[in-house]
């Protein structure tokens, strides 16, 4: 990772990212205020859905009171009360805890509020987001916000030291995002990950370097074109735009010992061009099958 030249930076946000692969990828770092709108819709959509759960738990209960007074009862009805008042507890818990790891860890690597506001988990290194990096920062997000949160309300204004403490535990957590250049969480730190700016276009929209009706001088077959997916091939669009030599020669390396391929040396480009266009042709065609493959570590989903 590495901060772009003058010449090329239209934010202080924007990075290059560098892939395991030598592909030199623009990245732009999400903004504090849409990590925290995010953050906030999240909570909200967490809070509705706790309430939405509540509510259709006392429906089916019979309401409040007739759940007071059957609750601890012996009866059938008294049993039935008390796996709903269980069950609510285990639903709560999961809203709490497995909301964020559930969205984080699917392919879109991002919240409901990550995605409404533009923005997604990476690992730092260009790697893969792993399930230990997503954990780790989601464990981290109890320290930083939600123990401090309770330290407050039961401690109370009132209770002097204990409620300073509180508040300062919680205000360094907050805070610490504005005091690095990335903006990042203690949560991202320990697990190795930061939160991008998603690209908005389509890929359809993307994917326009390459000149369809030439024949191609390489062709490649299902099995070399099935090992990238959308994101490589975007990386892939950019290394073609910026037509720098020096990483053209290094992504075609990695392409071709990738795919096992010897020939298009010292015509790196005329090849990259080539594979790019039939990788673009196998992924659109998938979608219009409503398959897609995001990344090189996913397969065609649905």
């Amino acid at each position: 990772m590495s901060a772009l030249p003058n010449r090329l930076r239209r934010s202080s946000r924007e990075r290059i990212l560098v892939t395991p692969e030598g592909i030199a990828v623009p990245v732009t770092v999400a903004s504090r205020g849409a990590r925290a709108g995010a953050l906030m819709l999240d909570l909200t959509f967490i809070v509705l859905l706790i309430v939405g759960t509540t509510l259709a738990l006392l429906y089916i209960a019979g309401g409040t009171a007739g759940m007071l007074r059957e609750v601890d009862s012996k009866s059938a009805a008294g049993h039935a009360l008390q796996f709903l008042v269980i069950l609510w507890i285990v639903i709560m818990f999961l809203f709490r805890n497995a909301y964020f790891l559930f969205f984080e860890l699917g392919p879109r690597g991002a919240t409901p509020g990550k995605r409404l506001a533009g923005i997604r988990i990476a690992a730092r290194d260009g790697g893969r987001l792993t399930a230990e990096m997503v954990i780790a920062r989601n464990l981290l997000r109890d320290i930083e916000l939600f123990l401090p949160i309770v330290f407050i309300a039961s401690a109370g204004a009132d209770s002097g030291a204990a409620w300073l403490a509180a508040t300062g535990w919680f205000l360094i957590f907050m805070l610490f995002p504005m005091f690095n250049r990335d903006g990042l969480r203690a949560g991202d730190i320990i697990a190795g990950s930061w939160v991008l700016e998603r690209p908005r276009q389509k890929l359809e929209a993307a994917m326009s370097v390459a000149n369809l009706a030439q024949r191609p001088a390489y062709t490649f077959d299902e099995a070399e074109l099935s090992v990238y997916g959308e994101y490589e091939l975007q990386a892939l669009e950019r290394v073609l735009r910026d037509k720098r030599p020096d990483s053209i020669e290094s992504v075609y390396q990695t392409i071709a010992a990738k795919i096992g391929r010897s020939d298009g040396w010292n015509d790196e480009r005329a090849f990259l061009e080539d594979y790019y266009t039939q990788l673009r042709a196998r992924l659109e065609a998938g979608m219009r099958m409503g398959r897609r493959k995001a990344d090189k570590f996913s397969g065609d989903r649905r």
